[in-house]
C-alpha cells in the first residue's frame, strides 16, 4: 500500500534534478565568472573562460560524431586540458578514460581497445607512447587524435593527431547548450587498476559518486571558498580523488604542475598562496626532506591529504613543523580514491608525537557521503569484534562506490559478493569505530604457521631517522616457509648497515618478525608514488639472509 506521502506527488522536472559534478562548473562560472579557476606557467584562465572552453570542448566532440557512452581517453599531465577534459568529455555525454602517464604502449594498447576509445587527447611528452600504442591496437574502430601544445614542455614534440587541441576546441560552441545526464547512474568515467598480474580491470565512475565523493572531500577538509589547490597527485589518479570536481565546486584553482620535484612544490606553495594539496607518502616526504632554506618562507596552515602508506612518525613530525596539518586517508580506485579518513580529535594534541602518529596511521572512518565502511569477516559477512585485534577484510557500501569493472561480470560480482565492496585489505577496528590495516591479503607474510603483517614491520622500519622509504615482502625459506624481507632506500649520507636495521627491528618486534634479510637501493614505486611490491617478490628469493 502506497504511503500517504506518495499519493499525488510525482517526481518531476521541478522537485528532481540528476546529481552530478557538471553543475559545480556552471555554478563556479556562474557566480565567479572573474575568479582565477587555473594557473599554469604565465596563464591565469577564469572560471568563465574555463566554462566556455569545455562547452567548445563537449561541442567540438559532439560535432565529431561523439556522444553518449562514447569513450575519450586522455594521456596527459596535471595541465589545463586534463582540468577541462573533467568537465568538457562528460558534458558531450562521453566517458573520460584518463591514463596513467607511466604506461608502456602495450597497456595503453589494451586500453584503448577493452574501452572502445572514439578519441584519445595527447600531451606531447607523451605522444611518442602513444603513437606506438595506437599501433598495437587490435581493433579498427577510426580514433580522433588530438594533439597539445604546451609551452612549458621543453622536449621535442612530434604531431600524431588529426588536429591540435586549441584547434579542436576552436570548431566547437562557446555556448554549447549541455545537459545533466538524464540519469546520474550514467557513466562519467572509466580509470583502469594498476593490473600487477594479467590485465588490467576498467573501473566504472557514475556521476553521483563523482559529485558525492566531491562534496565528501570539502566536508572532510572543512574546504572553505576560493581554496589554492596544488596539483601534486595526478589527475589520472581515480579522477584525481575527486578534486577537479571539488575544487569547482568550491570556485577554486587549479595550479597546475607538470612534474612532482620539491623545488617545484615549494615554489608554488610561495607564489600562489596554496592552501591545499594531496598525495603519496613520498610526496609528502619530498617536501620534509628538502635542504631548509628550500623550504623557507613556506606559509602555515597547508592543509595536505595522505594517501597510501600510512604516515611513520617522522613524516608526521616532519609536516608539523613546517606548520602544516596532515589528514590520512584511505581508499581504492572501486571507490573513487578516499573513502574514508581519520578524523583527528582535539584531545590528540595534548599526546606526544608517537601517540599522536599511532591515532593518525589508522584509516579511520567512512567519508561524510559513504554509507558505510567496515571490517568484516569474508566467510560470514559478519563484524568482526572491534577490539583492535580481530582481523577481517575491508568492505565498503554506498553511494562511493564504482558501478562494476568494465566487460567484466564475473569480478563484479565476486567484488559485490554479499551487499558489501570487498577491498581485499586486511584489517582490525577499534572500539571507537576507528579502522587499521595490517595487511593486503596478497601480502600476509606466514612464517613457520605465524602470520606476519608486513605494515607492522614497515612502520618499525620508518621509526629508524636514516629510513627513507621501505616495503616488506616474503622471502622464500626452506625451514619456514617464508620470512620477511626488508627494501630500504635510505636518506643521503647513512651509513645504516643491513645489521644494524635488523638491530633496530629487534628492538620493537617479536623475533619472528624480524627480517631475514635486508637489501638497500631505490624502491620501484607507481607514479603515484605506491612502492611496487610485486617488483620486490621477484627479488626477495635471490636476497642474501642475515643470521638473526
Amino acid at each position: 500500500m502506497a504511503s500517504i506521502f506518495d499519493q499525488d506527488l510525482p517526481r518531476n522536472a521541478a522537485n528532481f534534478t540528476p546529481i552530478s559534478p557538471l553543475s559545480f562548473l556552471e555554478r563556479a562560472a556562474q557566480v565567479y565568472p572573474d575568479k582565477v579557476a587555473v594557473v599554469h606557467g604565465s596563464l591565469r584562465q577564469t572560471w568563465a573562460r574555463t566554462y566556455e572552453r569545455c562547452r567548445r570542448l563537449a561541442s567540438a566532440l559532439q560535432r565529431a560524431g561523439l556522444g553518449k557512452g562514447d569513450t575519450v581517453a586522455v594521456i596527459l599531465p596535471n595541465t589545463p586540458p586534463m582540468v577541462e577534459a573533467h568537465f568538457g568529455v562528460p558534458m558531450a555525454g562521453a566517458v573520460l578514460n584518463a591514463m596513467n602517464t607511466r604506461l608502456d604502449p602495450e597497456a595503453i594498447a589494451f586500453m584503448l581497445d577493452h574501452g572502445e576509445a572514439r578519441a584519445v587527447i595527447v600531451d606531447p611528452e607523451f605522444a611518442g607512447t602513444m603513437q606506438k600504442a595506437i599501433a598495437l591496437r587490435k581493433g579498427s574502430r577510426p580514433l580522433l587524435v588530438i594533439d597539445v601544445e604546451d609551452a612549458l614542455f621543453t622536449g621535442s614534440t612530434q604531431r600524431i593527431g588529426s588536429t591540435t587541441y586549441e584547434g579542436f576546441l576552436a570548431g566547437g560552441d562557446p555556448e554549447f547548450a549541455w545537459d545533466l545526464p538524464a540519469d546520474e547512474w550514467d557513466a562519467i568515467a572509466l580509470n583502469y587498476t594498476s593490473g600487477t598480474t594479467g590485465n588490467p580491470k576498467g573501473v566504472v565512475y557514475h556521476h553521483r559518486g563523482a559529485a558525492i565523493n566531491a562534496i565528501s572531500n570539502i566536508l572532510e577538509w572543512d574546504m572553505p571558498k576560493h581554496p589554492v589547490y596544488l596539483w601534486t597527485l595526478p589527475m589520472f589518479h581515480c579522477n584525481g580523488w575527486c578534486f577537479p570536481w571539488t575544487i569547482a565546486a568550491r570556485a577554486g584553482v587549479n595550479v597546475c604542475l607538470r612534474k612532482v620535484e620539491a623545488r617545484a612544490m615549494a615554489d608554488a606553495i610561495r607564489e600562489h598562496g596554496v592552501t591545499h594539496y594531496c598525495g603519496a607518502p613520498i610526496v609528502h616526504g619530498m617536501l620534509v626532506n628538502a635542504p631548509d632554506e628550500l623550504k623557507q618562507g613556506l606559509p602555515a596552515g597547508v592543509k595536505a591529504m595522505v594517501a597510501g602508506a600510512a604516515p611513520p612518525a617522522s613524516l608526521i613530525e616532519g609536516m608539523e613543523k613546517m606548520g602544516f596539518d596532515l589528514t590520512h586517508v584511505y581508499g581504492l580506485t572501486e571507490v573513487y580514491g578516499p573513502a574514508t579518513a581519520c578524523a583527528k580529535h582535539e584531545e590528540w594534541n595534548a599526546l606526544d608525537i608517537g601517540d599522536r602518529a599511532r591515532l593518525n596511521a589508522r584509516q579511520g572512518v567512512r567519508y561524510h557521503l559513504q554509507r558505510s565502511a567496515e571490517v568484516l569477516d569474508p566467510q560470514t559477512m559478519q563484524p568482526v569484534p572491534r577490539d583492535g585485534e580481530t582481523m577481517g577484510e575491508i568492505m565498503f557500501r554506498g553511494n562511493i562506490t564504482m558501478k562494476g569493472y568494465l566487460k567484466n561480470a564475473k569480478a563484479t560480482q565476486e567484488a559485490f559478493a554479499g551487499g558489501w565492496y570487498h577491498t581485499g585489505d586486511l584489517a582490525v577496528q577499534y572500539p571507537d569505530g576507528y579502522i587499521k590495516i595490517k595487511d593486503r591479503s596478497k601480502d600476509i607474510i606466514i612464517s613457520g604457521g605465524e602470520n606476519i603483517s608486513s605494515i607492522e614491520v614497515e612502520d618499525v622500519l620508518y621509526r629508524h631517522p636514516d629510513v627513507l622509504a621501505a616495503a616488506v615482502v616474503a622471502k622464500p625459506d626452506a625451514k619456514w616457509g617464508e620470512t620477511p624481507c626488508a627494501f630500504v632506500e635510505l636518506k643521503a649520507g647513512s651509513k645504516l648497515t643491513p645489521e644494524d636495521v635488523v638491530a633496530h627491528c629487534k628492538k620493537h618486534l617479536a623475533g619472528f618478525k624480524v627480517p631475514r634479510a635486508v637489501v638497500f637501493g631505490e624502491l620501484p614505486k607507481t607514479s603515484t608514488g605506491k612502492i611496487q611490491k610485486f617488483e620486490l617478490r621477484k627479488k626477495a628469493g635471490s636476497a642474501s639472509a642475515i643470521d638473526v
